[in-house]
């Protein structure tokens, strides 16, 4: 259940997620040093960790986490599929069928090569011409 492939597009689990409140760094003044304002979420079952700590006020840089976590699901998700097509592909022109003149141009060099290889044979001298 917690596969990313069985998600639906912007659907994360709640029980899939851990989330943390760290002190953030940066320009926000007191507020930033004192409260834990910053947000971390770890998506157990793919192990991707966001931060988030843009905002000054915890509960829009958890909006905003959250949102990054669901985009970077998607991202890896489609990256997987895209990787998928490729082997698939890459697979398919292997065994593809060569074109007519290509198999010309290979069979006419391994004549040549055949030709060339058959006229380093040994020479064989006759007892008579001894």
């Amino acid at each position: 259940m917690g596969d990313p492939k069985s998600l639906k597009p912007g659907r994360i689990r709640e029980e899939d997620i851990i989330e943390t409140f760290v002190r953030s760094a940066g320009p926000g003044g007191q507020n930033v040093n004192k409260v834990a304002t910053c947000v971390v979420l770890l998506h157990r079952p793919t192990g991707v960790r966001i931060r988030c700590e843009r905002f000054r006020t915890q509960h829009q840089n958890r909006a905003e986490a959250r949102s990054m976590l669901i985009r970077e699901l998607e991202c890896r998700e489609r990256a997987a599929r895209q990787a998928a097509v490729d082997r698939r592909e890459k697979e398919r022109r292997r065994h593809r069928k060569r074109p007519r003149a290509l198999k010309e141009r290979i069979l006419e060099g391994k004549k040549v090569r055949s030709a060339r290889k058959a006229s380093r044979g040994r020479v064989r001298v006759s007892r008579e011409e001894m």
